[in-house]
């Protein structure tokens, strides 16, 4: 190589200096183009568009560094915006490119430069507010309530359905009590403390998922605390490049936590979890607050780690069953699968109760399109990622399909329940917590309060 193609090739300048994407520039340089991302990827699988992959995403966010795109691009903002933030792509690459980091700044960047779009706005405001949105909450369970959503998810057209669908999928389902004996095991001392993560959406839609948290850990030997002052985690947030609320969110939540600091932190959220997870990358530039924001990370445990390790695996017995076995899939959050790397514990619940047949799900890895507020604005992209996966669904014929994420239940609730099927959406946890509360009827149906 001659001095003058060495010269030509070398770096532009950055172009867009000082920005969320610049300072966050150097995992970009990771990635090798290998494509192994992109059968991972819910976007390109359902798309067929290299700019709607992360190897894709990741051209054009060097592209912006390089100044060869501006960062108004309308196409750009597109491509961006159709990202579900899933973090298959991670699990897949073997260079171990920070995609998630990489598409929160690279949105961060462009939100300077263009408008949020008003639904996600009103949204992000609503959920930075803890005033408005304990009383949006409150209205969204009143209208729970009179059975409307359950009605108009039935006659609406189907796009204007489906936010009822999802509303009406938050209600508690009945589940056989004590079916089965679960045996626990002595390997955590008795006593254990923790506190728990209340989540904005699991309080205020799914609090009787929150209940059966604390019954189960209560149940299992830990001593349970609760922590006044909590709010939104700011994931919402964060995913939507709003980065400054998500800070100021999450420095709220950890002088919360701060208040408990000889207790895990339990978290029933996928979503809400990952992000508690990452507070110390969140606030890495703030001096004050990043070793406080570490510390309380450190803390942070999904619900099924805590409780796997208490449960003994369920003895199969090779008689036939008197009562029917409840047949279960699990479909695991992305957040849990690609962002915490937890697949085993949720499967070990599961497997610790006797009276359920755990049937294996096509394609569970991926993603089910909800991601936050994503199937809100941008519904097009949501149906065509939760098609498929309510076909594989229907094909192992179950009454219950797992996962531990609330906007992944209420997602996958709706669309349940706008296609017809008899297969519920509920909590792992609840399961288990059903499976405790011995003495009930083991048969009773499976139906919507």
């Amino acid at each position: 190589m001659t001095v003058s193609d060495s010269t030509a090739r070398a770096p532009l300048p950055c172009a867009l200096p000082d920005s969320p994407l610049a300072n966050a520039a150097a995992g970009l340089d990771a990635c090798v183009h290998c494509g192994f991302c992109l059968p991972a990827c819910p976007t390109y699988v359902n798309l067929h568009d290299e700019n709607d992959s992360p190897r894709g995403r990741l051209l054009l966010m060097r592209r912006l560094l390089d100044g060869e795109l501006p960062p108004d691009d309308p196409d750009v903002g597109a491509h961006m915006d159709r990202c579900l933030g899933c973090r298959a792509c991670e699990t897949a690459c073997p260079s171990g490119v920070p995609y998630g980091e990489l598409l929160e700044a690279t949105r961060a960047t462009l939100r300077e430069a263009r408008p949020t779009p008003f639904v996600a706005r009103v949204v992000l405001g609503v959920f930075r507010r803890q005033s408005l949105l304990t009383v949006a909450l409150l209205g969204a369970r009143l209208l729970r309530a009179t059975g409307l959503p359950r009605l108009l998810a039935r006659v609406l057209p189907p796009r204007m359905a489906f936010p009822f669908a999802m509303l009406a999928s938050t209600a508690p389902v009945r589940l056989p009590k004590g079916h089965g004996v679960v045996t626990l095991t002595p390997a955590l001392k008795a006593d254990a403390a923790v506190t728990m993560l209340e989540g904005c959406v699991m309080q205020g839609l799914f609090a009787h998922t929150n209940h059966a948290t604390a019954r189960t850990l209560r149940a299992t030997g830990h001593t349970v605390a609760f922590t006044r002052g909590q709010v939104c985690c700011g994931a919402l947030h964060a995913h939507a490049g709003d980065l400054d609320s998500a800070r100021a969110l999450a420095r709220r939540n950890i002088a919360a936590f701060e208040r408990t600091p000889h207790a895990l932190i339990a978290v029933n959220s996928a979503g809400c979890g990952a992000m508690l997870k990452e507070y110390g990358h969140l606030l890495h530039d703030d001096t004050d607050w990043h070793a406080r924001a570490q510390a309380v990370s450190a803390r942070v445990r999904d619900v099924s780690e805590l409780l796997a390790g208490r449960l003994a695996p369920a003895t199969r017995s090779t008689e036939p069953s008197p009562a029917p076995r409840l047949r279960v899939a699990y479909d695991p959050p992305c957040h849990l699968m690609h962002a915490q790397r937890i697949t085993r514990e949720p499967v070990a619940v599961l497997a610790a109760l006797p009276g359920v047949e755990l049937v294996p799900l096509m394609d569970a890895d991926q993603c089910c399109g909800s991601a936050g507020i994503y199937n809100l604005v941008e519904p097009d992209t949501s149906d065509a990622v939760l098609e498929p996966k309510l076909r594989n669904i229907a094909d192992a014929r179950v009454e219950l399909l797992v996962s531990g994420n609330p906007g992944c239940l209420m997602q996958l609730g709706a669309g349940l329940l706008q296609s017809g099927s008899v297969t519920r959406a509920v909590h792992p946890v609840e399961l288990l917590d059903a499976a405790l509360q011995r003495g009930a009827d083991p048969e009773h149906p499976l139906s919507s309060r």
